[in-house]
């Protein structure tokens, strides 16, 4: 059994099968680097479970399922822990993912759902679950979570929904509105339903626009998205051109006179449903008075063409400023140059070298490095992939990384590895 040395500040706890590092939430005057360390807890046989502080009353968790664990029995221990470090910091699950087969789905609900109610915590908020195999086949890869907490009396946390049904969360902290809507589809159920792989996207982006109406804010509003496609392979040309259309429409296309890129963030990658809808969409807008807001920045990257450019309407990554810790939204990223053409092929280690240069390179001028990742998604096309994303991230110093690794097609036949991140960091730090 591996036990992590304490951080700063921490408590051990007994969880029951091991000893476990409790994480104290940042406090005035600590330093950030004394914070992101190593992960919250392990469990050699089941799990590990990283704990990432994003300022104040907000934090991401990263559950990684061990290697061939029981599904059942690896969602039990990550949400056991889960729902520790929830109760413990009074914090609010805000996006909930969790990755893993269709087969296993119901037992991998039915032991989140208890582990949260043992702790008196509701089980029934919006959560998206996306078959991401595991590497090693059939089974529970892991969860990501992104939680947050009212620590001021204007501060709250509440849950959007729509026909009975919790589609996300909003919450309010330091004045800033944010939104994150959670697993919206465009399939229609019913003989009279047209659900071609076009209209659902269309019908998806339209159901998403009109809930953030229904919050006061627009799709305008939208820093970041992360889209789960049917068959990626077999249809992403014509995912791209509804989605054009649709944020021409929108008013968010580059040269539309918004005045600056406002295309936002996003992910596009294989993820079936156990619904059989083409796809499904979770977002993040940052919403409220203007005078309010964090400035939002979104990026480009010296070393890849901005992917508009090649018919793809997304942003390299979208910067949110914070006084305190900023947080860059990467998006999902691949071996692809400056003319936008896949490179490395068939050579698994080449491309995920490259992928972390080019993320390295998005985030490193505002001042971030690899090593402030908060949270990230692994896809490998081929599940002895994975095996090499480890040598290569521990060839890096990255062996913490706090990832879920699973099997999906990226978006294009010959890419072998893509990675997507949420990075947080302290802006102060630029330049030391």
């Amino acid at each position: 059994m591996l036990i992590d040395s304490p951080s700063p500040g921490s408590e051990p706890v007994l969880p029951g099968p091991a000893l476990v590092r409790n994480l104290a939430f940042p406090t005035g005057g600590q330093q950030l680097e004394n914070l992101l360390s190593s992960p919250l807890s392990t469990f050699q046989e089941l799990l590990t479970l990283h704990v990432r502080p994003a300022g104040p009353g907000q934090a991401f968790l990263v559950a990684q399922a061990g290697w061939g664990v029981d599904a059942a029995q690896a969602a039990q221990a990550a949400y056991g822990e889960i729902a520790r470090v929830l109760q413990d910091q009074g914090l609010t699950i805000a996006h909930e993912r969790l990755f893993g087969s269709l087969t296993v789905k119901s037992a991998v609900m039915a032991a989140r759902a208890a582990a949260l109610r043992a702790k008196n915590l509701p089980a029934d908020g919006p959560i998206t679950y996306i078959q991401g195999h595991p590497p090693w086949g059939e089974g529970f890869a892991g969860a990501i979570i992104q939680a947050v907490s009212c620590r001021n009396p204007q501060d709250e946390v509440w849950t959007i929904s729509h026909q009975g049904k919790a589609v996300g969360r909003g919450w309010r902290c330091q004045g800033a509105t944010f939104l994150l809507l959670q697993n919206i589809q465009g399939l229609v159920l019913g003989p009279l339903g047209v659900n071609t792989p076009f209209i659902q996207t269309r019908r998806m982006l339209q159901r998403a626009a009109h809930l953030l109406e229904t919050q006061g804010a627009s799709y305008r509003d939208v820093v970041r998205t992360w889209f789960y496609l049917s068959d990626i392979l077999a249809w992403y040309p014509e995912f791209n051109r509804s989605r054009t259309a649709i944020y021409g429409q929108f008013g968010i296309l580059p040269g539309q006179e918004n005045g600056r890129l406002k295309l936002p963030a996003s992910t596009g990658i294989r993820g079936e449903l156990h619904t059989g809808a083409a796809g499904a969409l979770d977002l993040l807008a940052v919403a409220g008075p203007v005078e309010s807001r964090p400035r939002v920045r979104q990026l480009s990257n010296p070393g890849q063409q901005d992917a508009f450019q090649y018919g793809s309407a997304f942003s390299r990554g979208a910067l949110i400023e914070g006084l305190d810790i900023s947080l860059i939204q990467v998006s999902g990223t691949a071996a692809i140059d400056g003319q936008g053409q896949s490179l490395y092929p068939e050579d698994a280690r080449a491309q995920i070298d490259c992928t972390f240069d080019k993320i390295a390179a998005l985030i490193g001028p505002e001042g971030a490095s690899l090593n402030d990742i908060a949270a990230a998604s692994v896809f490998v096309k081929r599940p002895e992939d994975a095996l090499v994303y480890h040598e290569r991230a521990a060839a890096r110093g990255l062996s913490n990384l706090p990832a879920v690794i699973m099997v999906a097609d990226v978006c294009r036949e010959e890419l072998l590895f893509e990675m997507d991140a949420e990075v947080a960091f302290d802006p102060s730090m630029k330049g030391f």
